[in-house]
């Protein structure tokens, strides 16, 4: 099986919109980053007094990391698109790279074994 590292850059107005529609679609095991960066808008200038001054170009921003399977990316893309774009230059960018493999550390597992998640409070919930 095919897996994609997928990863988003969004605002933190944007990112809980993202997040909720995840985790309406089944989606677990996304890692959460607080970052701080800037593409096209180039960064936050603050006015005050009359004159312009930029301490810090860097905008918070939120990164959201998954791992997917081929035929979850365009679903995963098309879905944070309609539920995060503002039109709006900051909206963020999704990035997606192909996967060589996934090993869990803690047995050694490799490929759709590793990825599979177990465990975890899911199968708890199925086995009562």
């Amino acid at each position: 099986m095919a897996y994609y590292f997928w990863s988003t850059f969004l605002t933190a107005s944007l990112f809980i919109w993202g997040f909720k529609a995840l985790l309406k679609m089944g989606i677990r095991g996304v890692t959460v980053s607080d970052v701080r960066g800037f593409g096209a808008q180039g960064g936050s200038t603050e006015r005050q007094g009359g004159s312009e001054f930029s301490e810090d170009k860097f905008l918070a921003k939120v990164k959201m990391e998954i791992v997917l399977t081929k035929d979850q990316v365009d679903v995963i893309i098309d879905r944070i698109i309609e539920e995060a774009r503002t039109g709006e230059i900051g909206d963020g960018k999704i990035f997606v790279m192909p996967i060589a493999d996934v090993i869990r550390i803690r047995t050694g597992e490799r490929g759709e074994t590793a990825e599979r998640m177990s465990g975890g409070l899911a199968d708890m919930s199925m086995a009562n």
